[in-house]
């Protein structure tokens, strides 16, 4: 009877192990998802703002 009480909680905790496993996987997934997306939009500005800045410069110049 001891025994089986035994498994059971050895069981459980083996459970709640492969379920951490699996929620930090998927935690992990979603972060790596998210950062392409993060480093694709600041990319973007980057361009964006050098951009602007060339512009910027090339009329300054044209104006002297």
């Amino acid at each position: 009877m001891a025994n089986q009480w035994k498994d059971m909680l050895m069981d459980e905790k083996a459970q709640i192990s492969a379920e951490m496993i699996l929620l930090i996987g998927g935690l992990l997934i979603l972060v790596i998802v998210v950062a392409g997306f993060v480093l694709d939009i600041s990319n973007s500005v980057a361009g964006n703002v050098s951009d602007v800045l060339d512009t910027a410069r090339d009329s300054t110049i044209g104006k002297l």
